[in-house]
């Protein structure tokens, strides 16, 4: 696409022409021969598309939900992670962008290749293992309090934290699992950085950013994630591949969700009439009284499931029990 120019560049070329200081044949001979330049940052390189960008963001909007879930749980407390951003920069960038000593995990996910890193800053980390000690009481009662920061992690500590990353990568495992099976494993804890020698600085990675809400205090969770990670499943992060309703369904998959439908358990209940009857005639209810309802004994009762409208049944007994027979679907039941 030719390049458009401002308004102040045209009246620039008008004037340098009605001077003389530019003929329309430098113009045109520059236009030719000038090459075709696109700006490029190196320090942010683009290696995956917008489609797959995409794609990247409905998986990590599943991970950040999970990771909420997993981290009340693990902290007693309310925990809100968000989907804050998905950009791609080099590996040396992200360095640079996190706090000096902080918590990195180090995981990797078989099959596919790399090093996944997540960092969670000394701030959320002493708030964690406060809450994981069993400070709940504490921050309930100052949830504005202020957080101090680890300026160095203790044994106590960073066991703490390891057990907390291997739930989160357990996550990140099950958030994968739409796209590709993968084996995540977790491998160590770095407290320093920019020692870490996970990747070559100029390498591309992507880096996924969580917003993390505790009580009041608010702050941030990175996921990088190398771009060699992603090479080996471009052709699934298609949002067309993911979503093709041609595919066969799994029958392993229909088979599981049978076998889990069959072990829920409902409530069934058979209503045999209504009465009315003055609070009176309640109170002085004896053994032995009968109790005359609306309804006929050779009319079909009606039985619910869950509260529902399910079928119309006659009532009986089979092996000295009592039981129904069902004999027809009650009025719209169809639509449930």
């Amino acid at each position: 696409m030719d390049q458009v120019l401002s308004q102040e560049e045209i009246d620039a070329l008008l004037n340098a022409m009605n001077t003389g200081e530019i003929s329309e044949d430098t113009i045109e001979e520059e236009k030719n021969d000038a090459p075709k330049v696109r700006e490029y940052d190196f320090r942010r390189p683009t290696r995956l598309s917008k489609e797959y960008i995409n794609t990247l963001h409905m998986i990590f909007e599943d991970f950040s939900k999970m990771t909420g879930n997993v981290l009340s749980t693990q902290l007693r407390t309310n925990v809100s992670v968000d989907l804050a951003a998905i950009e791609q920069i080099s590996y040396d960038e992200f360095m640079h962008s996190i706090p000096r000593v902080t918590l990195l995990g180090m995981f990797h996910s078989e099959p596919l290749k790399g090093t996944q890193l997540l960092e969670i800053n000394p701030q959320l980390c002493s708030l964690m293992v406060e809450l994981l000690c069993g400070g709940l009481d504490v921050r309930t009662q100052h949830p504005d309090e202020k957080i101090p920061s680890l300026e160095s992690f203790s044994d106590i500590d960073l066991a703490l934290m390891r057990e907390l990353f291997k739930e989160i990568v357990n996550v990140y495992k099950t958030s994968w699992k739409d796209i590709v099976e993968l084996n995540s494993k977790f491998d160590t804890i770095d407290t320093n950085p920019q020692l870490s020698q996970a990747m070559s600085p100029n390498e591309p990675v992507v880096l996924v950013t969580f917003t993390v809400k505790v009580f009041e205090i608010s702050t941030f969770i990175n996921l990088c994630i190398p771009y060699v990670f992603f090479e080996g499943i471009l052709d699934k992060l298609s949002i067309r591949n993911w979503f093709d309703s041609s595919k066969d369904d799994n029958e392993d998959d229909s088979l599981e969700i049978k076998r889990g439908l069959n072990n829920v358990e409902m409530v069934i209940e058979t209503k045999l009439g209504d009465v009315q009857m003055s609070f009176a005639d309640f109170l002085n209810l004896e053994a032995g009284d009968v109790i005359r309802l609306d309804k006929k004994t050779t009319s079909p009762l009606e039985t619910y499931i869950e509260g529902e409208p399910f079928f119309y049944v006659k009532p009986g007994q089979r092996d000295g029990q009592l039981a129904i027979e069902l004999l027809d679907k009650m009025e719209g039941e169809e639509d449930q």
